[in-house]
């Protein structure tokens, strides 16, 4: 089985619709997809309407998080999406992301640079704005020639010339949210230093021991000997492995199904859930 645990689609950052990106894992050769946008499930209906027989989809969601000022995102995957305490949080971060987003304009206008709500908003499609738009919009000016170059303190990242924080879940609060909905955490590339600043191994500690059941170790901002380290700690943690390839669609140069999870760490990750079950597609629209 090819597994891919982590993709975007139009419903926050990424740029497949949640139909295309179904049919779009079913031809990259997957057996299973994860729709995890961003602190939203607004995908799931069209993504399950669409669901190609032989292609199975894994609802989730990926959670804006942050403990002791580093910014960190929290995959929650097979939770109850109607639960209401986690349902309340989600909605919290996702309303701070309008006027984040307007307040990052403000600061790039004032650094003389022409981008406007209105061009961010058409980026984002009607989906969960976020940094990746404002990015977008840096790219089609010509300030930066990647969305990923949009991410320097330059610009984009923590703590940026641009960058302006927003409401973000406490990890220890939100794995005890998805915990509640009958879901299971995993912690998105947690060494991804080019992001910015990254959670130290005794913080990842503490989160296992809260709860958290695994973290994302096999992803393209974590090199080998990145790798290496986080299967060791996720050894010595008693954490799952997983591996993702954090797709957005034409917004970032990676594949669906660069990396993949093994089907080992997917049963178990099924098996610890009580809040959805994997959907099989039968031959979607």
């Amino acid at each position: 089985m090819r597994i891919d645990l982590h993709c975007h689609s139009t419903a926050s950052d990424g740029t497949d619709t949640p139909a295309e990106l179904v049919r779009n894992a079913a031809a990259a050769g997957l057996d299973a997809v994860a729709l995890t946008d961003h602190d939203t499930t607004r995908g799931y209906a069209e993504a399950v309407a669409a669901l190609p027989e032989g292609l199975t989809l894994v609802t989730g969601a990926e959670l804006s998080c942050r403990v002791d000022g580093v910014s960190l995102h929290m995959l929650a995957y097979l939770f109850d999406p109607e639960e209401p305490a986690l349902l309340a949080e989600r909605e919290l971060v996702r309303d701070d992301r309008v006027p984040r987003a307007q307040a990052m304009i403000a600061k790039l206008n004032a650094l003389d640079v022409p981008v406007t709500w209105e061009q961010v908003e058409r980026i984002a499609q009607g989906g969960s704005v976020g940094r990746p738009h404002v990015a977008s919009a840096l790219v089609e000016l010509g300030v930066v020639p990647t969305v990923s170059d949009a991410f320097t303190e330059e610009w984009l990242a923590d703590g940026g010339r641009a960058f302006v924080e927003k409401h973000e879940t406490d990890p220890f609060e939100a794995i005890r949210l998805v915990k509640g909905a009958g879901g299971v955490c995993v912690f998105a590339h947690p060494a991804a230093a080019k992001r910015g600043r990254t959670v130290p191994e005794p913080t990842i500690a503490a989160l296992a021991a809260a709860g958290l059941d695994g973290i994302e170790v096999d992803h393209m901002d974590h090199d080998e000997a990145t790798r290496a380290r986080l299967r060791g700690l996720a050894a010595e943690l008693d954490l799952l492995v997983t591996g993702s390839s954090d797709y957005h669609g034409s917004r970032k140069t990676v594949a669906l199904g660069a990396y993949t999870t093994d089907p080992e760490v997917y049963g178990e990750i099924t098996r610890r859930s009580t809040g959805a079950f994997p959907v099989p597609g039968t031959g979607g629209a």
